[in-house]
Formats: structure tokens, C-alpha cells, sequence
């Protein structure tokens, strides 16, 4: 037999023992009027939200927004200037040893110590989260994220998705009730960082677990967050569901492909007001709003154009980033 202490028993290909806990909408995380100021500069002005149980909410912003400042603050790695963090109903410095033992903490940008194997990291951290069964926890998170022939590998022979996954089965090992995530893809292949996210899809649907989770990559926070905070000069400037913030935009673009005369579509557009362009003799794109796309249709129609292809580009979350990131659209 093995010792846990210094060598990694063989992991079976078998999926994790899922720990259910009830889906409710009772917070597990609440941040009240959070203020953070070095010197004279406030690198997080009055900010508040909640993480429900089951949630995953995107912490979002442009750098130098405040997220690294307030995701410091809520693992108490630095201390709020004023304001209140409260983890499961119990605020969080009067609670410090309770409330980091049921969270967790993965980033793409920590690394573990690379001399060692990575089932020698994974036994350090299991005994300082005080697993009574580390060995048995870490060979079925192995097993789960598929890395079970590498634990015996020093971490620092690891690709960079193997140690991404070296790093979420590390987040897990305690059975956080929530995972602060920071960029956990960020340097990552396309389809390593699609695989990542099915297994943090997984990890969440077997145990109920809530994340607050930060990126820059827009398309994988529409596709795991269910509401999004954006953060600029320290505050929250918008937050809502995904789809929710696209809407914020109205203008859409309308493309075209058309058999018929030219100048009646030009005249046809010039007479309804529309922003357009011609990519090609017979293509055109319209900057439009979603509500007038059928009646711009159905109205060259009308005027004898045979439309033969319609392509819609409705706004996306990173259209609304980039728009908030410029200052144009604030809330007030």
C-alpha cells in the first residue's frame, strides 16, 4: 500500500461523488457599500451585490477596475476600508476561519509548487482544509477531471491546461459552497478552455456549488453566468442577466443579399432614414433597430427586390462591455 504522504495511488475513471445542497436563492455571499482606498485613490467605491446559492455570477470590467482589489478583500487577503462581507448569513472577519473553510479559490495566475508532484500539492492542501480522507477525495477529483495518470508528474512538467485542472481540483477538494474564480481560462488553447468550462458546468450541476466568477472572454460568461456585475473606476455600473445587458443596446445589423435594382433599395433607405453600406454590388448592411428589421424586409419586398439571404447580427455582452468600458452607457 501507497503512503498518502508521499506517492499517488492509480485514480479509476469514475465520476465524483456529487454532494447535492438545495438550489435556493438564499445568498451565500453578500457585499454591502464595499470601499477600498490607497491614499488618496478609491480602487473600489461603495460597491454591493449577492451570490446566491446555485449562481454563478461574472464579476466583469476593464483592467484597473477594482475585481482583483474586491477579490482580495473577499478572501481577507487585504482589509476593506469600510463596508461589509458577509458569507452564509455570518460577516466575514468576525467568522474569518468558518467562512474560508466552506469557500475556495482558483486562479489561472497562482501556480503550486513545481517541484513537486501533483498529488504531493493536492495532499498539502487537503491537510490544511482538513480532509480526514485526503488520498480517497483527491484520486476521485483526478479521476473526474481526467488527470488521474499525472499525479505522480511534477506540476511543473504540466501544460498549461493540465495545471489549469490541477488548480480546480485543488478548489474543490474542501467542497466549497462557493468558488471565487479569477480568469480560470485565461492563456488557455480554445479547446482546452472549452473543456474547462464543461467541467465547471459539471462541477457546478453535481453540487449545487455558487461561483463568482471574473474574465475578460465574453462568450464564456454568457455561456456560464447568470448575471453579470460591471465594474468601472471601482464602481458597479451595470448588472443584470446576460441577456438583459445586450437588450441595453437597441441597434442591430441587417445584411442583405438582394437580386434586384440598386438604386431602389438606396432610395428605399434613404426615404426610411437607415444607416447603410454596400460590402458588395448586391449585398447591403443596415445599422437598424430589432424592431424595425421585419418591416425593412417585407418593404423592399414590396418594392420588387427579391431578397435571397438575411443576416441578423444582434448585439452581444462584449458589444455592451465595450460600450461601458468607453463610458457610453453608465447606469445612473
Amino acid at each position: 500500500m501507497r503512503s498518502e504522504t508521499l506517492e499517488a495511488p492509480q485514480a479509476e475513471a469514475r465520476a465524483p461523488a456529487a454532494h447535492p445542497r438545495p438550489v435556493s436563492t438564499e445568498a451565500v455571499l453578500e457585499v454591502g457599500d464595499l470601499v477600498k482606498d490607497f491614499g488618496r485613490f478609491r480602487a473600489v467605491d461603495r460597491v454591493s451585490f449577492a451570490v446566491p446559492r446555485g449562481k454563478i455570477v461574472g464579476l466583469l470590467g476593464p483592467n484597473g477596475a477594482g475585481k482583483t482589489t474586491t477579490i482580495h478583500m473577499l478572501l481577507g487577503i487585504i482589509t476593506p476600508t469600510s463596508g461589509r462581507i458577509t458569507y452564509f448569513g455570518k460577516e466575514f472577519f468576525s467568522h474569518r476561519q468558518e467562512c474560508l473553510g466552506r469557500i475556495n479559490y482558483a486562479s489561472s495566475f497562482n501556480t503550486l509548487q513545481g517541484r513537486i508532484s501533483v498529488w504531493e500539492n493536492l495532499l498539502v492542501y487537503a491537510h490544511l482544509y482538513g480532509l480526514k480522507k485526503p488520498g480517497a477525495k483527491i484520486r476521485e477529483l483526478a479521476a473526474y477531471f481526467q488527470i488521474g495518470g499525472l499525479l505522480d508528474t511534477r506540476y511543473w512538467n504540466l501544460s498549461a491546461g493540465q495545471k489549469t485542472r490541477v488548480n480546480l481540483i485543488k478548489a474543490l477538494l474542501n467542497d466549497p459552497e462557493l468558488i471565487l474564480m479569477d480568469e480560470p481560462t485565461a492563456s488557455l488553447d480554445p479547446d482546452i478552455a472549452d473543456k474547462t468550462l464543461s467541467l465547471i458546468e459539471e462541477a457546478r450541476q453535481a453540487s449545487a456549488v455558487s461561483m463568482l466568477y471574473t474574465s475578460h472572454n465574453m462568450n464564456e460568461v454568457n455561456r456560464i453566468c447568470d448575471e453579470v456585475i460591471i465594474l468601472d473606476q471601482g464602481r458597479i455600473v451595470a448588472q443584470d442577466t446576460p441577456l438583459g445587458l445586450t437588450k441595453r443596446i437597441q441597434t442591430a445589423q441587417l445584411k442583405l443579399t438582394f437580386d434586384g435594382d440598386r438604386q431602389t433599395v438606396e432610395a428605399f433607405l434613404v426615404e426610411r432614414g437607415q444607416t447603410y453600406r454596400f460590402p458588395q454590388p448586391y449585398a447591403v448592411a443596415i445599422e437598424t433597430t430589432e424592431k424595425l428589421i421585419p418591416s425593412l424586409i417585407f418593404g423592399l419586398s414590396e418594392q420588387g427586390i427579391w431578397i435571397t439571404d438575411i443576416e441578423v447580427k444582434k448585439p452581444t455582452l462584449e458589444d455592451v462591455f465595450m460600450r461601458i468600458a468607453r463610458g457610453g452607457d453608465h447606469e445612473e
